[in-house]
């Protein structure tokens, strides 16, 4: 394909033609949402900001949703023993990640001050750290399971 969004996209062709399908379905949900909020903004008022964020979230949250439950993202998965391998992985990965957000975030945004920033500091990072978690998991599982059935 040539295309500048070629480059953003995964070598493997199935995962591209799925994430095209992806870009797309979120596209017309974007553009359907910004007509109802065309529609709606005659009748009320809206901040901009906010409903700009709100539209941005909708199509990450859109398009990264059902790349996780799709089940593309681990294709070489496929018996037990590779499940539990990338498992531990996936959790190691999450809290390396979780200890590097701990270390990194203070220094970009200032050492704390108290122990209330501390704290604010450590559940955002597990926060953090938990979701990343989740999404792997999430898509580990249904990597798995597909591919459990192809095979």
């Amino acid at each position: 394909m040539k295309s500048w969004i070629a480059v953003l996209l995964p070598d493997d062709e199935y995962k591209e033609k799925k994430m095209l399908q992806f870009l797309s379905e979120g596209a017309i949900l974007l553009f359907l949402s910004l007509l109802a909020t065309l529609i709606f903004s005659r009748f009320t008022s809206l901040d901009t900001e906010t409903v700009l964020f709100l539209h941005a979230a909708l199509f990450v949250v859109y398009v990264l949703g059902r790349y996780i439950v799709s089940g593309i993202e681990f294709t070489s998965i496929a018996t037990e023993q590779e499940y539990r391998k990338e498992l531990k992985s996936i959790v190691i990965k999450s809290a390396g990640f979780t200890l590097m957000f701990n270390l990194v975030y203070p220094l970009i945004s200032g050492w704390p001050a108290g122990a209330g920033e501390w704290f604010s500091i450590l559940g955002l990072s597990s926060l953090a750290g938990l979701m990343m978690f989740f999404i792997n998991y999430i898509s580990l599982k249904r990597s798995y399971g597909k591919n459990k059935e192809l095979a």
